[in-house]
């Protein structure tokens, strides 16, 4: 990787709009401007515009007086935008990962993997854009007909996290616009500039005005509340806290709002004593350590069978603690900085919670000085029953170890959590690995791999991780209602 200097850093961040997209133009914000920190140095990169609610209302407007000729618009044509936006995203993929690096702050490899990823999502639903399908059938009766159609839900609020700003966006409007929904997308108050470009890159690519919407906000919550409760509102899509999720689930409840929650998780990583155990630490570097462990589907909780523990334990504290730490722009970079002093402080802590009650620091564990906001590569052992590391998600890059003896004490702790996102596990024995699959109480699982995420797959959770699918042939159903037509043929 070629040395990334200040100039390029400026030339990126100025080739972005930093104000609001409505109805398809560009304009200011009513409540003045935001920041937009780089997390590894703290100083402001840019200031974006700032909505007030009627900015929000006025997006909505655009929206919805742009939904009737989005929905009619022949779906090829809508697949064919979005196919030239994937097409754009993979081509500018080195300006949009160092982009999502400066506001994000994580190494520059990890954001060129998530700019493929993110455009993935709209070559995927490029193609199901002509795939969306009703049906004919002969009445039981005999009688009549069942006619069934698939219609556009109508407009949508998106609401992205700070983690992943580039592939949320995507995997978001994808199935959205696919589907013929206008949207308003409200990028989080962090990381707008990675869902600034990509709504410029589908203007360019012949989006047509109002369709999408963009809208940065300081208040997430004063800006959007008057559109959660706006008849003309069909569907909110959210990801982030669970916290938040319910509150908004409270909010949608006026009108009965169609809605997608992509919430906390907690996932476990179940090593057992057949594993291979170098694929299995490999597979906990990427589980746990993707993104510094800021991920929903990060590995929270590492339950390793005795038997290997202390092998398992030695190994992973041996490859986190060589990690080399840094601004995510410098070459060899493994771990940047977390998103913010606020995520910082959580970190350490949960760490100092475990530290308290027992546990033992076999690497890391300490916040580092000097600008920004990073925090060590962290593995803990002998992690005790009570500790808030094992109940909450740390969104950060440390990773407890607890072990087991049998197989059901092993599921019993791997359930035992209010969510159910992801969980991951390494073992040889195939009986055992659709055995546990089966009894694990998540929505994705990773068997004998550290990644789960990908643009063909369902992605979603169950119990306090939330509902709805993103990705996969079932991404798009969250944005198409079912029309039955009763036809009578006597």
């Amino acid at each position: 990787m070629s040395t990334i200097i200040a100039s390029d850093e400026r030339r990126v961040v100025d080739s972005v709009p930093h104000a609001l997209l409505i109805g398809g133009e560009w304009r200011d914000g009513e409540r003045g401007t935001l920041p937009v920190e780089d997390p590894s140095t703290g100083a402001v990169l840019a200031e974006v515009a700032d909505a007030s609610p009627a900015d929000a209302l006025a997006a909505l407007d655009a929206a919805a007086d742009a939904a009737p000729s989005w929905a009619a618009h022949p779906p090829r044509e809508r697949g064919e935008i979005l196919r030239r936006a994937f097409e754009t995203i993979v081509a500018r993929s080195d300006d949009l990962a160092l982009l999502m690096t400066l506001e994000m702050g994580k190494p520059l490899a990890e954001s060129h993997a998530e700019v493929l990823y993110a455009a993935e999502f709209l070559r995927w639903f490029s193609e199901e854009a002509v795939r969306i399908e009703g049906r004919y059938s002969v009445s039981p009766n005999g009688r009549g007909r069942v006619l069934t159609m698939r219609q556009p839900v109508g407009p949508c609020l998106l609401i992205t996290p700070w983690n992943f700003p580039l592939a949320m966006g995507t995997r978001k409007a994808g199935p959205a616009l696919a589907a013929g929904c206008t949207v308003v997308i409200k990028p989080a108050q962090q990381t707008p500039l990675s869902t600034l470009a990509f709504a410029q890159i589908l203007q360019s690519c012949g989006l047509p005005d109002g369709v999408l919407n963009v809208i940065t906000a300081s208040d997430a919550a004063a800006t959007t509340q008057p559109l959660l409760s706006d008849q003309r509102l069909r569907k909110l899509s959210f990801t982030g806290s669970t916290g938040v999720g319910r509150m908004l689930m409270s909010q949608a409840s006026e009108t009965l709002l169609r809605l997608s929650m992509e919430l906390g998780g907690n996932a476990p990583f179940l090593v057992f004593e057949d594993a291979d155990l170098d694929a299995a630490v490999e597979g906990a570097v990427l589980a746990k350590m993707r993104n510094g462990g800021e991920a929903c589907t990060a590995a929270n909780r590492f339950h390793v069978h005795e038997s290997v523990a202390a092998d398992f334990s030695e190994r992973l504290a041996k490859r986190l603690g060589a990690m080399r730490v840094g601004r995510g722009t410098e070459p060899g970079v493994e771990l940047g900085p977390l998103v913010d002093a606020k995520q910082r402080d959580k970190v350490a802590e949960l760490v100092g919670d475990a530290l308290a009650r027992g546990a033992q620091r076999l690497t890391g564990g300490n916040p580092l000085d000097g600008p920004g906001y990073f925090y060590e590569a962290t593995v803990l052992g002998g992690v005790q029953e009570g500790t808030r590391l094992l109940t909450e998600e740390v969104f950060g890059p440390v990773a407890p170890v607890i072990s087991f003896q049998s197989e059901d004490e092993a599921l019993r702790a791997a359930n035992a959590t209010e969510y159910g996102l992801a969980a991951y596990m390494f073992t040889a024995d195939l009986k055992r690995a659709l055995r546990v699959a089966e009894a694990l109480e998540t929505g994705m699982i990773g068997l004998n791999q550290g990644i789960v995420s990908n643009a063909a797959a369902p992605f979603g959770g169950i119990k306090q991780s939330g509902f709805g699918r993103e990705g996969g042939r079932e991404g798009i159903d969250e944005y198409l209602e079912t029309k039955y037509i009763a036809v009578n043929m006597d």
